[in-house]
């Protein structure tokens, strides 16, 4: 039995979408536990009290040293005690960083934690890291990247054999700023990772590579840019066949097809995305999360336990492939 903390609190629709995704993940084998305040209704799940909330607009280090009684961040504390497998937050990206950071603690050897998003690429799902953790970086960080998302690629979507790019502006190894030509010198000496150059921007959903790297701040704006690309197109598609008699016929013959489409599209078919780097797994679901989603984020987050990938992580660590010249120290409790 997979048990994960759920903030129940978390997100813009909460706690009732939260509390309804929760229910519909739970099963023989997935144990959600929410955490939020005394009296929630939770439909017969577990109930840890937290007596307040880090809202949407908080500053996340200030929130989470305050508010150390935060739904947020018991979730993440159930984690380190053992109570719980994994935490689940739609709420304060920032926050659950830095809470992941205090209560879950990183792995030894690991310079900086990464958000790892799915990308749902024509030529199946993709590894996007780092999609927001950290703004700045350093060359090392990003080889430390590529072997996180190395690990969630062959963990949990079954590549064997992940091929990894770096994110730039050109394929040429000389194109790019200075902390992706150094990235990629790296890379290019790491033997254990299937590197195969520099992608751009514009092939990620077609799929340039198993695992895409980047600095947190590129990726995050990457990763907006094509959430907001994607709900246009789809928007705009569903408006033009519904213009015209004719229209609403073509809709009709391509309904199949477009809905088979904005499956493979919709965020909410991965619910969230990992934090990678820390002694326990931590899943990041979107603030707008409805309850379809916060069930795929806790089923992310019980298949990462199924398939240790904090062990997996943890045997590369000790083989020495993630160590690096200098590591990052560990933020003030």
């Amino acid at each position: 039995m997979i048990r994960v903390a759920v903030d129940a609190m978390g997100g813009d629709q909460a706690p009732a979408e939260i509390v309804a995704g929760a229910l519909e993940a739970a099963s023989p084998q997935i144990t959600p536990v929410l955490v939020g305040p005394a009296g929630l209704e939770t439909g017969g799940l577990e109930l840890v009290e937290a007596a307040t909330t880090i809202g949407m607009d908080e500053k996340p280090a200030e929130a989470v040293r305050a508010k150390r009684d935060s739904s947020l961040v018991i979730a993440c504390r159930l984690v380190r005690e053992g109570r719980s497998d994994a935490a689940v937050s739609a709420g304060n990206t920032g926050a659950m960083l830095a809470a992941g950071l205090v209560e879950i603690r990183r792995l030894r050897g690991v310079n900086r934690p990464a958000i790892a998003v799915v990308l749902p690429a024509t030529r199946g799902p993709s590894v996007l890291i780092d999609s927001g953790a950290n703004a700045d970086g350093r060359a090392e960080h990003l080889r430390q990247f590529a072997h996180m998302g190395a690990v969630f690629a062959q963990e949990i979507l079954g590549i064997s054999n992940p091929e990894v790019r770096l994110l730039s502006i050109g394929e040429e190894p000389e194109k790019g700023n200075q902390l992706t030509l150094e990235a990629h010198r790296l890379l290019a000496e790491a033997s254990d990772l299937n590197f195969k150059g520099n992608t751009e921007s514009r092939d990620l959903l077609e799929g340039a590579a198993d695992v895409v790297v980047c600095d947190g701040f590129t990726g995050n704006v990457v990763l907006k840019a094509l959430e907001g690309t994607i709900a246009t197109v789809l928007s705009s598609l569903r408006r033009e066949i519904s213009v015209s008699r004719r229209a609403k016929l073509g809709g009709l013959l391509i309904r199949p097809a477009a809905r088979g489409l904005r499956e493979r599209l919709d965020p909410d078919t991965y619910g969230g995305a990992y934090l990678l780097g820390l002694r326990g797994l931590a899943v990041i679901a979107h603030g707008s999360s409805g309850r379809r989603a916060i069930a795929n984020a806790i089923r992310l987050a019980a298949r990462g336990v199924e398939r240790d990938v904090v062990g997996s992580l943890l045997e590369r660590l000790e083989s020495g492939v993630l160590e690096s010249a200098r590591s990052d120290p560990e933020p003030a409790r």
